[in-house]
């Protein structure tokens, strides 16, 4: 069997337990001991400590929180390599164009 300890306060009848100076709101105005230059600071710290891919305490985390604050779109891999495909397509083209303008032009002569 376990004996558990109870304490309990007894307060007469002039004594409260609510805070009637607001004490509570004014700690919500207070200046924060932590400061963006503090934030910065450690933050250059702990770059390197700080994983590449996590869903959240890492690089890609803090990338996408910011991406959305700052209302910018992310372009994923496969958004990039679709570019990449079409301007060398594009390229192709161009170069077939340039191929016909230059046969055309010679047989012109």
């Amino acid at each position: 069997m376990t004996n558990i300890k109870v304490d309990k306060t007894i307060l007469g009848r002039n004594e409260s337990v609510l805070d009637t100076n607001f004490s509570f709101f004014s700690r919500i105005n207070a200046t924060p001991d932590f400061t963006i230059e503090d934030f910065f600071q450690l933050y250059e710290e702990l770059f390197y400590q700080i994983p590449k891919e996590d869903e959240v305490e890492s690089h890609r985390y803090i990338l996408n929180k910011e991406a959305e604050y700052l209302g910018v779109q992310l372009a994923d891999d496969i958004d990039i390599q679709a570019l990449l495909n079409e301007i060398t397509s594009l390229r192709q083209q161009l170069l077939e164009a340039k191929t016909i303008i230059t046969d055309y032009t010679n047989n012109k002569k």
